[in-house]
């Protein structure tokens, strides 16, 4: 007798799934982890700062997006939650009626955690490229870093990697610049040859 298949995981999953676990749906499985490390939320409140005022709010910037933190996003049968996800305000005609987004962001980013950090870099970066997302950004507060991705032509390409030292201007974001070392407040600035091991201190 065939072994029957296995059952793939739903949104009621996700629903019972304890508050202090962050659930998602990757190839059909709920995958859970521990809610991040204070140095991570730090970081995507700062991102989230510095792009909210130029492309949210169009303070001295262009306007025309709407970024949301930790938002649910529907993928066919996945279910993921980015850390940071923006979409072009065209493409948002209202909140939805679910608690999640069925449209796809125009632009995600992935703050990397000990115990994220392989899946953000496998399964989710292909799922989001398999979706059509334009724009990847992948965040190291650890090495304090930015590396910055483009889809095209089904493939991601590498567009560059910022560190603290930098101003980055990335797209889609490129209106503006911003500091890096801007989203590490509490941090000193990591010398080349440092060794970041105290920086993983809490991490998750």
């Amino acid at each position: 007798m065939a072994e029957q298949e296995k059952r793939r995981a739903t949104y009621a999953d996700i629903e019972s799934a304890p508050e202090h676990l962050v659930a998602e749906i990757i190839d059909g499985v709920l995958r859970t982890h521990a809610r991040p490390s204070l140095r991570h939320g730090a970081t995507a409140s700062a991102l989230g700062s510095e792009l909210t005022g130029p492309f949210q709010k169009a303070k001295d910037g262009p306007g025309g997006w709407v970024f949301f933190v930790e938002p649910e996003i529907k993928f066919g049968n996945d279910i993921l939650v980015s850390d940071i996800a923006g979409w072009t305000r065209e493409r948002i005609p209202g909140w939805p009626d679910t608690n999640y987004f069925e449209i796809p962001p125009d632009w995600v980013c992935e703050i990397l955690s000990g115990s994220t950090e392989k899946r953000e870099r496998t399964v989710k970066k292909r799922i989001y490229g398999t979706a059509g997302i334009p724009h990847l950004w992948i965040t190291d507060p650890r090495l304090k870093l930015l590396e910055v991705y483009e889809e095209r032509n089904g493939h991601w390409t590498d567009v560059g990697t910022w560190n603290s030292d930098d101003e980055v201007r990335a797209p889609p974001f490129d209106a503006v610049s911003f500091s890096l070392a801007n989203l590490w407040p509490l941090d000193p600035p990591l010398g080349m040859n440092e060794d970041p091991t105290p920086y993983y201190a809490g991490d998750r």
